[in-house]
């Protein structure tokens, strides 16, 4: 039996457009420094580890999912560069009176989490990126991993986009009624980093909670993103100019180490983090040391201004 997971202290949707909303969801404390916290390739708003929530509720963070287009709550929509995002991003953060923020992208979240880096220099003060997808075309691109098929399957998703989407929902409801096994299935196969961390139960609480919750009605967004990654981001690396710190198993079976090294060596303030023998997920196993340290960041930040 799954345990339960505590639900968030506010969920809803913001307005992006006359006809777009995008869902959120809002954990630790409301009055409390915005970390936006960006969900993986698939993942919705409530894709945040149990840690990174108590985390926010001790050291007074706002802690805020964001769902992206097509998943959870939010209305589908195709970006045409993943820069795009960042006005909507700007959008929620006017909405909810948000001024300064963090922002912290799992894998397929590390593109868009780097785009509004680059977009609202003025607003966000420090960047943490778990994984992170890295550029597949322009001067920054560099081949291989998960994005390698996916650059093949991009030009085809205007045909086959919707029965993939209708089969994943359907994929979905069949397999709730067991879901807890379908979680430990997926373990099984997966590298021994991700299995440890899938076999912990507050994590398996977690990614169930959030699969079923976000993915009961469409699944257009992990499609959105493939087709999103494989063109130009509408950025450039250099143009990240505020902190950024990177963690990276370098036994990542779906996006290579090789490709962490490659983004952090072309941003302008980057650390990377590896994480010896660890795997895709293995961010989400450290997400108390990625809040300190973009606490820390925020820290100086302050100190210096």
């Amino acid at each position: 039996m799954v345990q339960p997971i505590a639900r968030p202290r506010l969920e809803g949707n913001v307005a992006v457009g006359d006809d777009r909303q995008i869902g959120f969801a809002e954990f630790g404390d409301p009055l409390g420094r915005a970390v936006f916290w960006l969900h993986g390739t698939p993942g919705a708003r409530r894709q945040i580890p149990v840690e990174a929530r108590v985390y926010a509720e001790r050291h007074r963070i706002r802690l805020i999912g964001v769902d992206r287009p097509g998943i959870g709550s939010s209305t589908p929509h195709q970006y045409e560069n993943v820069r795009a995002f960042a006005d909507d991003l700007r959008t929620i953060a006017d909405v909810l009176g948000i001024g300064q923020m963090a922002i912290i992208g799992l894998s397929g979240g590390g593109p868009y989490t780097l785009a509004c880096a680059a977009a609202m220099p003025e607003r966000v003060v420090a960047v943490g990126v778990l994984g992170g997808v890295a550029p597949t075309v322009g001067p920054d691109r560099i081949g291989g991993g998960a994005m390698a098929l996916g650059s093949v399957m991009a030009p085809l998703m205007p045909f086959i986009g919707l029965p993939l989407r209708l089969a994943a929902v359907s994929l979905i409801r069949f397999v709730k009624p067991f879901g807890e096994r379908a979680v430990d299935a997926y373990g099984r196969v997966s590298p021994v980093g991700d299995r440890r961390l899938l076999a912990r139960p507050e994590f398996k609480a977690m990614f169930l909670d959030d699969l079923l919750n976000g993915s009961r009605k469409q699944m257009a967004a992990p499609f959105a993103d493939v087709v999103v990654f494989a063109r130009d981001w509408g950025i450039r690396l250099e143009e990240v100019k505020v902190p950024v710190r990177w963690w990276h198993g370098d036994a990542d079976h779906i996006i290579p180490f090789a490709h962490g090294e490659h983004v952090v060596a072309r941003l302008p303030d980057a650390e990377l983090y590896a994480l010896p023998g660890e795997s895709h997920l293995a961010g989400l196993g450290y997400a108390e040391e990625i809040l300190d340290r973009l606490t820390t960041s925020w820290d100086d930040l302050d100190a210096e201004s």
